[in-house]
């Protein structure tokens, strides 16, 4: 029976006692003992014994939410998170930007702008924007940056990618802030102009991108993508 919250399946288990020892006398009765499964209609059911074809109603829910997106300051070698965010000139800040892919089919991380600001505010002025035109490190094409998307990617749905230490030319507090745009595309999509992450070699002085073929970098040159 379907109902509107649950799959009941029911059933009856029948004892039928058979006399043992003396034939003339008996000791336990027959019985009926109905038995009902409820089953949630909106969970998943399974003993794991098959891989069911069917797309499971909790991926259904959670393509419909938010995708938990993150953005990490690093240590050094990438392997903690790092705990001060107190910089000196001539260091390098190692951002890792994640999201949480859940149940969702295989998704690829972009990080599609990142500008900073000397207040909270990401519209305010004045601003640098170090990664413009959908994923081109434009910081890394200055003289004196050696900024760039680490490749390979440690997953899919992270990408890490490091910027020399810069300062707001006159400001005294000496304070950034960072507002970047991640996105996601499926991970078995080429990356194209509007889907990339690319990064400005000196030693060639073209543009590279974590993976894909060069021509998606070619707008990072126009500035215009």
């Amino acid at each position: 029976q379907v109902t509107p919250d649950a799959l009941v399946y029911r059933t009856s288990l029948n004892y039928n006692p058979v006399p043992t020892g003396n034939p003339v006398v008996i000791r336990t009765s027959p019985a009926v003992v109905p038995i009902e499964c409820h089953y949630p209609r909106r969970d998943n059911v399974s003993s794991n014994g098959v891989k069911p074809t069917w797309v499971p109603f909790r991926s259904t829910l959670s393509s419909e939410e938010k995708l938990p997106f993150s953005l990490r300051l690093m240590s050094d070698d990438w392997s903690t998170e790092r705990v001060s965010t107190i910089f000196q000139l001539g260091e390098v800040l190692h951002f890792q930007a994640g999201v949480n892919t859940e149940n969702h089919a295989p998704l690829r991380l972009f990080v599609d702008n990142c500008v900073a600001t000397p207040t909270p505010d990401g519209s305010s002025s004045p601003q640098y924007a170090f990664i413009d035109f959908n994923g081109c490190l434009v910081d890394g094409q200055l003289d004196d940056a050696t900024s760039t998307f680490i490749a390979p990617r440690p997953r899919q749905d992270v990408l890490q990618f490091a910027v020399d230490a810069f300062k707001f030319a006159g400001d005294s507090s000496n304070l950034i802030y960072i507002t970047c745009h991640l996105k996601v595309s499926l991970a078995d999509q080429a990356p194209d102009p509007l889907n990339k992450a690319c990064s400005f070699n000196k030693a060639s002085n073209l543009w590279a991108p974590v993976e894909g073929t060069r021509d998606v970098c070619s707008c990072c040159e126009m500035r215009s993508c």
